[in-house]
């Protein structure tokens, strides 16, 4: 995984990002008719229902739009919302406000949807040792605004990007010219590099897990598009040598099942790929 540093630095680089392309050479609407010297105040509306999430997020790009801006939190990310809730309010140059809304929302909305999809999988969960993991099918571009989500919502990051970790799928073996290949190439080449860096193996049938098993040294098994019976098997006969993870059209109806096939996590893509923006305005008091 990546450090706290690193994160942070991604996040800068997403508002800055943002900001160059929605404000480009000036807010021309906002200077056409707004005195520069003109305050206002805004309140964030909530307008469904869900877990709230991006307000830090939107703190930073208040504060890097416009560092004299005034942002009263009235609730924090991770709390449940309902339609009519106020999540903070903003005050200060109107002109600012505005350079600053839409960067808001639209990351607010994302990933107040993230995050209360998030939490839908995770309370699934309950009591069991299973944890839920996202993946890196993610929006380019804004991957650790989503991947924040998830943990606001109660979820675990899986690997950052390609860089942080080794995950070596059927694309890879097959490449490579097999399971052993694979797995020998990948330790050597980390050898020679002197990379710490985990490797995760994805199986498609028992046969590959236990050639994995066989090979050693692997942090974690990726039981991959398994039913729940050949999950249950392929747990039984990893027997805690290394991590397990089921994965592969995961679902809200299926995700408790395969949490108590024994597994230590769950990761599923329509964490970030297959939600709905959650409601949310910027209006002015």
């Amino acid at each position: 995984m990546i450090s706290k540093a690193q994160f942070d630095k991604e996040i800068d680089l997403i508002i800055k990002n943002a900001v160059r392309e929605d404000v480009g050479e000036g807010d021309h609407s906002s200077m056409a008719c707004i005195p520069e010297n003109a305050k206002g105040r805004a309140k964030l509306l909530v307008k469904d229902k869900g877990l709230l999430a991006g307000v830090e997020f939107a703190k930073m790009v208040f504060d890097y739009v416009d560092s004299s801006l005034v942002v009263e939190q009235v609730l924090k990310d991770g709390d449940a919302v309902k339609r009519g809730d106020i999540g903070f309010y903003v005050e200060g140059s109107s002109r600012s406000i505005l350079k600053a809304e839409r960067l808001v929302l639209n990351g607010m909305q994302r990933m107040s949807a993230i995050a209360t999809k998030t939490y839908e999988f995770a309370s699934r969960l309950e009591g069991t040792k299973t944890k839920i993991l996202d993946t890196r099918k993610t929006t380019p571009g804004i991957r650790a605004l989503e991947k924040w989500a998830v943990t606001i919502g109660g979820g675990e990051n899986h690997r950052f990007g390609l860089f942080d970790m080794v995950m070596l799928k059927d694309n890879h073996i097959d490449f490579a010219g097999g399971i052993t290949e694979a797995i020998r190439k990948t330790k050597d080449y980390l050898h020679r590099n002197n990379l710490d860096l985990k490797i995760i193996v994805e199986a498609r049938d028992m046969e590959e897990i236990e050639e994995i098993l066989q090979c050693g040294g692997i942090h974690r098994i990726l039981i991959d598009n398994f039913d729940f019976e050949e999950t249950r098997q392929a747990v039984k006969l990893i027997n805690n040598k290394c991590q397990t993870e089921s994965s592969g059209g995961i679902t809200l109806e299926t995700v408790r099942k395969y949490a108590d096939c024994g597994v230590d996590y769950v990761s599923s893509g329509a964490l970030t790929h297959s939600v709905y923006n959650m409601d949310l305005s910027l209006k002015a008091v």
